[in-house]
């Protein structure tokens, strides 16, 4: 285990020393979770004209579920296993680039990495018929969130493989669980 952890700090500090300065404003805009809302209009657009208002309310509901579910996932991970963020590390921080606003205490799993694969893949899984292209596009997105943590200091690779892979199977669950209340509710097969 132990082989791993020093494994997951060197490759932590050779992806976020590839950060340059002139480009952290770039990185901290792709963290910052408000900075997606013209992307989430862009969705919720196409949503909209592809289902319809009913089967958008459900889609917006078990999103707003999905994100919760991953998001407190999270949170009892990181309080369970408290591994220290590369920030708060000592023999990692004084070698790293810290760009973020602030530094949370415990790192294992991303939540940010999580909560944008959880949201691709039910979002890619939902319009590939219709937005076959969208699919690829959602997470390449997802992916470069994911990466912008480590840019900025805040998780190892190891905290954002794993939301990843979390994010990548609530997404699926979500996305089939609102498959079937689509059906039930609405009578319809989407």
């Amino acid at each position: 285990m132990e082989k791993l952890a020093n494994l997951d700090r060197e490759l932590f500090l050779f992806l976020n020393n590839l950060g340059m300065e002139r480009w952290d404003w770039l990185w901290v805009a792709i963290s910052d979770k408000w900075m997606a809302i013209p992307l989430y209009a862009v969705l919720l657009y196409l949503l909209f004209r592809t289902y319809g208002w009913k089967a958008t309310l459900i889609t917006l509901v078990v999103i707003t579920l999905l994100i919760t579910a991953t998001d407190q996932l999270a949170n009892v991970f990181k309080h369970g296993f408290e591994r220290l963020r590369p920030c708060r590390q000592e023999g990692v921080m004084e070698y790293a680039r810290f760009v973020a606003v602030r530094c949370g205490s415990y790192g294992y799993f991303s939540a940010h990495a999580a909560n944008s694969t959880g949201v691709a893949i039910f979002l890619g899984f939902l319009f590939k018929k219709h937005y076959p292209k969208l699919f690829g596009f959602l997470i390449i997105w997802a992916l470069v969130v994911s990466y912008s943590r480590i840019y900025l200091g805040v998780h190892y690779p190891g905290d954002v493989i794993t939301g990843i892979f979390i994010g990548a199977g609530f997404g699926y669950l979500f996305y089939s669980i609102r498959q079937i209340l689509v059906k039930r509710i609405l009578g319809e097969v989407q």
